[in-house]
């Protein structure tokens, strides 16, 4: 037995594997390593990491890059080939829509399988089934009949009802979004909760607007009651001020046992459509709301005027409700995950884990580079990996695990992307793998890489 272990270093060296990271500083955060490792793959997963150099094929020399998981957005709107290609330039390998979800299930996993750069999936979701029971107008969000009039008992019994179709197709989990469909009586958001639970798959919602701490009661009620598992989107624009209090809230109910989540991304502003029901009936708030808000087609700050006209033409505004104390207290606190709320509008789509890397980690040291790793690996595919196996592979870096890698120089790593121009991919991410195909490869994109796979619950 001694002698094999000591034969053991030898064999991984004297193997020659498809790809080798070669001495790059590993860092997982499942075991806590962070040291200088050479990492082997073979096929789509890792198969060696070693303190010794290996041999491959295909040789990168990784010295004082930083060898991470690759990162997996649970919140990304945006689920084009455009935006996928921004995602995997700012070190994502795995991007999800949750929060709003789509529906029908299998027909947009279809619409992606062997065309995708990185890995996708979705929620079975609940804004997309009332829309289309209710014959709403709208596109990712309710316009009209599904933000304006309650259901009847029967629209309640067939949204319910695509709804479980979804899952039963695989959807990860239920994507509810309480505050663009404000006419969502209590009972049926219940009713939906006792779904989720029927398939054990979490709730990913967006609470109702108002008060957070009673809207945040009411999503963790209903949680209770029915023993879904709870994601809270975006805690930071939800809460703002009161960041410190639901965050607390939330602490509470997990140290008694509930399986409750949140996440936030790592800018002031948010952004939704401006025809949405999260702005009815603000029409005569203060002059200063509204220059609170940027139109990003023209940069403009919006006035009550500006804001009625772009509200009757519909389109995505942001509103920069926050401050930087709120977003640092969010992004640095040990339980809250990193999640981009991806729109093609806002910068958040193409640099949120640049941005953490950069701006909170290195400059202002708000957390370590191994929190802000976790946060945006680790703990993604732990949410997650219950219902879905593949994510049991994935957020690690170690033998056996998939091939899903973000490397990346600590010292440069920067987001680019602004309001004004959003368009801009991060800076810093050398390689980006998605199971073992370089999609990034010495920092430019690879467009013709298709490796990413649909991640379903099972």
């Amino acid at each position: 037995m001694r002698f094999l272990l000591w034969l053991l270093p030898s064999l991984l060296t004297a193997q020659t594997y498809d790809i080798v990271l070669q001495g790059g500083r590993v860092m997982d955060p499942e075991s806590g390593l962070d040291a200088v490792r050479s990492v082997g793959i073979n096929g789509d997963r890792i198969a060696a990491v070693s303190a010794s150099s290996l041999r491959g094929r295909i040789e990168v020399n990784a010295a004082n890059l930083v060898i991470a998981p690759g990162f997996i957005d649970l919140h990304q709107h945006s689920q084009t080939p455009e935006a996928y290609a921004f995602k995997a330039m700012d070190g994502v390998t795995t991007a999800l829509e949750l929060e709003v979800g789509v529906s029908p299930v299998s027909d947009w996993y279809a619409v992606r399988e062997g065309k995708s750069i990185v890995n996708f999936g979705a929620s079975s979701g609940h804004i997309a089934a009332r829309m289309a029971i209710m014959h709403d107008s709208g596109g990712l969000l309710p316009r009209d009949a599904a933000m304006n009039r309650p259901a009847t008992p029967e629209e309640q019994k067939a949204i319910a009802k695509a709804v479980e179709k979804g899952l039963d197709e695989g959807g990860l989990g239920m994507g509810m979004g309480i505050v663009y469909t404000p006419t969502a009586s209590p009972d049926e958001i219940l009713n939906l909760f006792y779904l989720a639970a029927k398939f054990k798959r979490p709730v990913f919602v967006h609470m109702r607007a108002g008060n957070v701490i009673s809207s945040m009661q009411e999503v963790i009620t209903d949680a209770a009651a029915s023993g879904a598992p709870l994601h809270i989107v975006h805690i930071n624009s939800s809460a703002n001020s009161k960041t410190a209090e639901a965050l607390r809230l939330i602490e509470g109910v997990r140290a008694r046992g509930l399986d409750v989540t949140t996440e936030a991304y790592p800018y002031t502003a948010g952004m939704t459509e401006i025809a949405s029901a999260r702005y009815s009936g603000l029409e005569n708030q203060p002059d200063e709301y509204f220059a609170t808000m940027l139109w990003p087609p023209t940069g403009e700050r919006l006035t009550r005027e500006s804001f009625l006209r772009y509200r009757r033409q519909g389109g995505f505004v942001a509103q920069f409700n926050n401050t930087e104390e709120m977003v640092r207290l969010a992004i640095a606190n040990p339980m809250v995950m990193i999640a981009s709320d991806g729109i093609s509008e806002h910068p958040r789509s193409a640099g949120t884990y640049a941005r953490v890397l950069g701006k909170y980690v290195r400059e202002e040291r708000a957390l370590t580079l191994m929190d802000a790793i976790r946060k945006s690996s680790l703990m993604p595919a732990r949410r997650l990996e219950a219902m879905s196996p593949e994510m049991r592979r994935k957020g690690r870096v170690k033998p056996g695990a998939d091939a899903d890698l973000s490397v990346f120089d600590a010292g440069t790593v920067i987001d680019k992307s602004t309001f004004e121009k959003p368009a801009q991919y991060s800076e810093g991410f050398r390689y980006v793998l998605v199971g073992g195909t370089f999609v990034v490869r010495e920092g430019k994109l690879q467009p013709d890489a298709h490796p990413g796979q649909g991640i379903h619950a099972r």
